[in-house]
């Protein structure tokens, strides 16, 4: 394994310990290499309403700057139901239950495989 798909995963991996932690709910992580020339994960979570949104994404933030790594761009409110944290290798979906049915990243990207 590569030493960036190595520092990629562990990222994605303290990433969704944080937010099972914050109580989001249905956390999945894509692996879209094969399928997305834009990032290679999106980890996708719910959150059960705005102040939940806002705190699950600070908290993801927070919990990845002692890796030091910083969202290269953050996009959405948590009042649009949808926010975004775009880290280049990895994206990370924060969505409210109805943002998230109506979009269906899963439904999307299924042909990528999930990770564990």
């Amino acid at each position: 394994m590569s030493k960036k798909k190595n520092k990629t995963l562990l990222a994605i991996q303290e990433a969704k310990a944080i937010l099972d932690d914050k109580k989001a709910e249905n956390i999945v992580v894509l692996d879209v290499r094969n399928l997305s020339t834009v990032t290679d994960y999106y980890l996708v979570c719910t959150g059960n309403n705005s102040r939940h949104l806002k705190a699950l994404a600070d908290a993801c933030v927070d919990a990845l700057i002692p890796q030091d790594l910083k969202p290269y761009r953050q996009s959405g409110t948590p009042e649009s139901a949808w926010l975004v944290l775009d880290y280049l290798d990895f994206v990370v979906h924060v969505f409210d239950q109805r943002a998230r049915e109506h979009y269906a990243l899963e439904t999307l990207w299924k042909d990528a495989p999930r990770v564990s």
